[in-house]
């Protein structure tokens, strides 16, 4: 038996933001302009309390998990089915530094404060990386996107510069206020070992565990407007009048496999923090959460999730005979 887990007119305002690498790739679909209004729902509730459903079915499936089988290369993990019950757990509850991770939660404080998502925010030196020096094509005083389109830059390339324009635009306290909003959020969802000191993720005190983070990202897959931009695999954006687009691939090279059907994701990569993958998927009709921390390499999160999906097929495939 395994045991249960638990915008229309320019604004510019004053008020810093994985140090993520933008690639671009070619014959990108143009994405919509607009997202969805974020979906109101009780997410603290829904989050301390997984259960609801009957998963005698569920226990019977994950009944042939041979958890010595799984052997993954990353320091922190965690891997959780839609009913809260832990599959596969490796000092999950490590706490440690998330880096862009944390563009989930700025995404979610965005789409929870009801601000427009059609007003056009214009990229400030204030945005500018002085931490890391990480790069973007969002050039200064020139950029210009939707909301919408800087959380979908956010998301999908990891863009700094839109996650920090985020913070800074959303509430009139400006970042302070912000940086507030994902601590309560945080806390709300019941993610007790989690702190954020930033919304782009390049300050190394923004820390978490492989535990909360699942919380965080179950929480994200209740936004459609998030569903849509992390899951995207290539997208173009215009943030200069008349000029061509730009065109962004995400991150996560797993959502343009069609091996894989895949709702959330995120990145994350600082010295500090190591290679981060944060996801919740589809594994032979069933949603899987998943949570790898502080990898070695650029691809050991990759390498890792393959490993996690094998081992699981390979399972439930083994109890279906």
């Amino acid at each position: 038996m395994l045991p249960t887990a638990l915008f229309l007119a320019p604004l510019v305002l004053t008020g810093s933001a994985c140090a993520g690498n933008n690639q671009e790739g070619s014959h990108a679909p143009v994405i919509s302009s607009r997202l969805h209004a974020p979906e109101r729902t009780n997410t603290s509730n829904a989050l301390g309390h997984w259960g609801g459903t009957s998963t005698s079915q569920r226990r019977d499936v994950w009944g042939g998990l041979n958890r010595k089988a799984l052997q993954v290369h990353v320091t922190s993990a965690i891997v959780v089915d839609e009913n809260g019950r832990q599959l596969y757990a490796k000092n999950a509850n490590m706490v440690t530094p998330i880096a862009s991770v944390t563009k989930l939660m700025t995404a979610m404080i965005v789409l929870d404060s009801g601000v427009s998502l059609d007003r056009t925010i214009t990229i400030i030196d204030q945005d500018r990386d002085r931490l890391r020096n990480s790069r973007s094509r969002l050039r200064i005083g020139e950029a210009r996107l939707t909301r919408a389109d800087m959380i979908r830059a956010a998301l999908v390339s990891s863009d700094n510069r839109a996650a920090h324009a985020l913070g800074r635009t959303t509430f009139r306290g400006g970042m302070p206020e912000f940086i507030k909003a994902m601590n309560r959020k945080a806390r709300a969802l019941g993610m007790r070992n989690t702190y954020f000191a930033d919304c782009s993720g390049l300050d190394a005190r923004n820390r978490s565990t492989a535990e909360d983070l699942v919380k965080m990202v179950r929480a994200s897959t209740r936004y459609s407007s998030i569903r849509q931009a992390a899951a995207t695999g290539e997208m173009q954006l215009y943030p200069f009048s008349g000029k061509p687009p730009l065109r962004y691939r995400n991150t996560n090279p797993l959502v343009r496999n069609p091996e894989w059907q895949i709702e959330v994701s995120k990145t994350g990569f600082i010295n500090e923090a190591g290679r981060c993958l944060v996801m919740s998927t589809v594994i032979n009709n069933r949603r899987i959460y998943i949570v790898l921390l502080h990898g070695s390499g650029k691809l050991t999160p990759v390498g890792d999730s393959n490993r996690i999906r094998n081992w699981l097929l390979t399972s439930t495939q083994t109890v279906s005979r």
